[in-house]
């Protein structure tokens, strides 16, 4: 009998100092829009990733229909950039959307904020709590030379888009590495904002809108999360750009981007091939 592979790798949470509603304390004041008891309800639990302040990376997994016979990956992740607060609220809305399906076409693995230590800062702020642009700091080819270069020449050296001293230098930044490797998603959503489009690095077709949001491509950065993924381990990376970092899109078209973006993978994200533990 075959089975899958990466049908053994699960990761479980572990124990940690910090409960989810002591996390939920300290997170909701800075979201829009995601109440505490929201936040309790969506049931994250500590993966074994934490920030540089030691605060855990929440998750939470679905499982898909037992009778779902090829069953796609979905790695889906929010608040990569910590004063994107608009990335992580509507994961939390999603995340209540699945929570109230009894059953589930895909396997997610739910992320909703992945640099907690920015978004809690005096002020949030776009790094990290070292002053690493998360989104820069992935292993392209070549990164020693053409992240920084593109840092100091394109950017003028600005603090907020830092790569880092050396790729996967931080430990958000670790944590999604890993997590890649282990649970080998068949595709990766990420939400940014607030450039309103959407984007994608890797092979699959693009989508044509997902609600207001049309596809346009952004560009390719080195060290960017699309870049690592998308063109070079060949997993697709889905960027959902909403249109502002503050204020929140309507529940309805909340609802069209979970809808839209749920038939673009069905339609156009194949089942990779099984890798070796």
């Amino acid at each position: 009998m075959h089975l899958d592979a990466r049908a053994n790798v699960r990761a479980e949470p572990v124990s940690a100092p910090v409960k989810l509603q002591q996390w939920c304390k300290q997170v909701t004041p800075r979201l829009p829009k995601v109440s505490l008891n929201e936040c309790l309800q969506s049931k994250l639990a500590p993966s074994d990733g934490r920030s540089f302040k030691a605060i855990p990376l929440m998750t939470r997994d679905f499982s898909a229909d037992l009778h779902t016979k090829k069953v796609r990956r979905v790695l889906l992740i929010g608040g990569i950039h910590g004063d994107e607060k608009t990335a992580t609220a509507v994961v939390f809305k999603w995340l209540a959307a699945m929570s109230k399906s009894s059953t589930q076409e895909f396997q997610w693995k739910v992320a909703p904020l992945v640099n907690p230590d920015g978004l809690l800062a005096p002020k949030s702020t776009r790094v990290n709590a070292r002053g690493v642009d998360l989104n820069r700091n992935f292993p392209t080819p070549n990164w020693e030379k053409e992240a920084l270069q593109y840092w100091a020449k394109k950017t003028k050296s600005d603090p907020r888009r830092f790569p880092g001293k050396k790729p996967i230098s931080e430990p958000e930044s670790k944590w999604i590495f890993d997590t890649i490797k282990s649970f080998q998603p068949d595709v990766i959503i990420s939400v940014h904002a607030p450039f309103g489009v959407l984007d994608l690095d890797g092979p699959a077709q693009p989508p044509t809108r997902f609600g207001r949001l049309h596809f346009n491509r952004v560009g390719v950065y080195p060290g960017s999360l699309g870049n690592y993924s998308g063109m070079h381990q060949e997993i697709p990376v889905l960027t959902i750009e909403l249109p502002h970092a503050l204020t929140m899109p309507s529940p309805s078209e909340i609802n069209r981007i979970w809808q839209d973006m749920q038939t673009w993978i069905r339609q156009h994200i194949a089942v990779r091939k099984s890798e070796s533990p």
